[in-house]
């Protein structure tokens, strides 16, 4: 609905009321209804759940249309980087957030900091999400707000030209909230406790949900040892549990993204049911790092399998957990992307050690075969060394091609000594491309990075503190900070603005009229930012 129709909409309901309502202003109840297009959490999640639908299927037909994101851990964090989005882009479209475990575990949980191994509380993920959107929300409403007060000076100036053109923006307000992807990590215990915590997360207003095939109560960081991933069949479980939660809450485009840890985890905790050769579960247990045995060398306890005629014996390590073969992660990975797809999961995760393009790749092309549009969310991680990863990478494929790579040490390109040769120059630029090169030649749909704000957050405190508490002193925060702020157009440098104060006036102004008493007056030293 344009403004103009919501102000004649609330006209017509305030003359329906009568007297009782005559001090209502139509036009203030129309601003504020504008300021808040989400009215719940599932009205967020269908509206993000559409756009991501609509994504999917332009990647499809042009995997140049890709996505990407960036980990947030707080409203505020998200909420400034949707608006350096739109303020440097003009748009937020094919942007999204997502939500780590990780940083909850790091850093929102009551416990303190802690290792993203499940132990944070699971009420505070859908908490996160509550708050980023609370945030994205309140940008809409600040930006809306100010857009208001420029429509009333040309009104008031007679300026019809002016104004005309800033109503148009108002009705045509792009909004800051996007998609989050929502790590549920392994689901937080069985399928019931997934499908729980799944439907919490989609009324604060997830709208894609990511969920991990490792055994709840040993789950690991993806790029830390131990991992232990369980049976298929008990991964689908959850899988369709949030797949009811979504369907239950009428969120019918809910998106739900199956991460396999498989090609670093080498232990499974328990051995598959099978009831017959080549199903999912001897698939499976097919995996398994066996000896065959005979009655005559049975140990205490043994576990057996039967194959082929032949009476193995899992290899079962003190920790009573059973080991994989060596080797076997891609074709584990291949064969439990293929049963997420085809057991209701919409996009992959394929968690690596690596970022190479060779390799995720290669995966995929074997996922296609049976699945044609499957398509990946990649964890462009800052566990990754990049720079080393990539210098030799270039390294590698230069001594294959016969170049002469004597003036480098394979072992020392992260040195300093090379960030000027030719061969670091190519490695940034593989950097620079690779998720336009990933998206169309290794089906990755979604590109983030899941803890940047959280190394963003340290560094920028790490620069500040040697400033300030060095000899700059004060100099060190307005050089450094506040300068740049004002040059560079951050809405921040008024935060008094950016935390809602003339949300606050305006509703001031609504409420109480000519006995307004309003922080925005010529005593607010906000008002030195005046021209910034």
């Amino acid at each position: 609905m344009t403004y103009q129709a919501t102000i004649a909409d609330y006209r017509r309901t305030i003359d329906s009321a009568g007297a009782p309502w005559a001090a209502i202003d139509a036009t203030s109840a129309a601003r504020m209804r504008l300021q808040n297009r989400f009215p719940s959490g599932l009205d967020i999640a269908r509206y993000t759940a559409k756009i991501m639908r609509e994504d999917m299927a332009a990647y499809d037909a042009d995997p140049a249309a890709y996505t990407q994101s960036l980990g947030c851990w707080h409203g505020f964090i998200g909420q400034q980087k949707m608006i350096a989005i739109k303020k440097h882009f003009g748009t937020t479209k094919k942007r999204y957030l997502y939500l780590s475990g990780w940083m909850i575990a790091a850093l929102r949980s009551e416990f303190g900091p802690l290792p993203d191994q499940s132990m944070h509380e699971k009420t505070s993920v859908p908490a996160l999400i509550e708050e980023l959107y609370t945030f994205l929300r309140q940008a809409d409403a600040r930006e809306l707000g100010g857009l208001f007060r420029e429509l009333d000076k040309a009104r008031d100036a007679g300026n019809e030209v002016e104004a005309a053109r800033i109503q148009n923006a108002i009705d045509n307000h792009e909004t800051h909230v996007v998609p989050i992807i929502a790590d549920i990590d392994a689901g937080f215990g069985n399928a019931e406790a997934t499908y729980l915590l799944a439907k919490k997360m989609i009324e604060a207003g997830a709208c894609a949900i990511q969920i991990e095939n490792q055994v709840s109560d040993e789950k690991q960081c993806g790029h830390q040892d131990g991992k232990v991933t369980v049976p298929h069949e008990d991964f689908l479980q959850k899988i369709r549990a949030v797949r009811y939660a979504f369907l239950e809450l009428g969120v019918e485009d809910g998106v739900i993204v199956a991460r396999t840890d498989s090609l670093g985890a080498g232990l499974t905790k328990q051995i598959a049911f099978s009831k017959e050769p080549g199903d999912l579960g001897d698939q499976y247990n097919a995996y398994l790092d066996c000896e065959e045995v005979d009655a005559a060398s049975l140990g205490n306890s043994d576990v057996l399998i039967s194959r082929d005629g032949k009476l193995l014996r899992p290899k079962r390590l003190p920790s009573n957990l059973f080991q994989f073969r060596a080797g076997s992660g891609e074709d584990r990975c291949v064969l439990d992307c293929i049963t997420s797809l085809q057991n209701g999961a919409d996009l992959l995760w394929i968690e690596t050690e690596k970022p190479h393009i060779g390799q995720i790749g290669g995966m995929v092309r074997r996922i296609r075969e049976v699945i044609p549009n499957a398509k990946l969310v990649y964890n462009n991680s800052p566990s990754f060394n990049w720079t080393l990863n990539f210098r030799q990478q270039v390294f590698d494929a230069w001594e294959a091609a016969g170049q002469d790579v004597s003036a480098y040490d394979r072992a020392r390109l992260m040195s300093v000594d090379y960030d000027s040769t030719p061969l670091a120059a190519e490695a940034d630029e593989r950097i620079r491309t690779f998720q336009a090169d990933s998206a169309r030649e290794a089906g990755i749909f979604h590109h983030l990075i899941t803890l940047p704000t959280y190394h963003t957050a340290a560094l920028s405190t790490d620069n500040l503190a040697r400033e300030y508490f060095g000899e700059q002193g004060m100099l060190g925060y307005v050089k450094n900070v506040q300068r740049e702020e004002i040059r560079q157009g951050i809405a921040c440098v008024k935060h008094q603005n950016m935390s809602g104060s003339d949300i606050g006036d305006d509703h001031k102004d609504y409420f109480a009229g000519e006995a307004a008493l309003k922080a925005g007056g010529s005593a607010n030293t906000m008002n030195q930012f005046a021209a910034a």
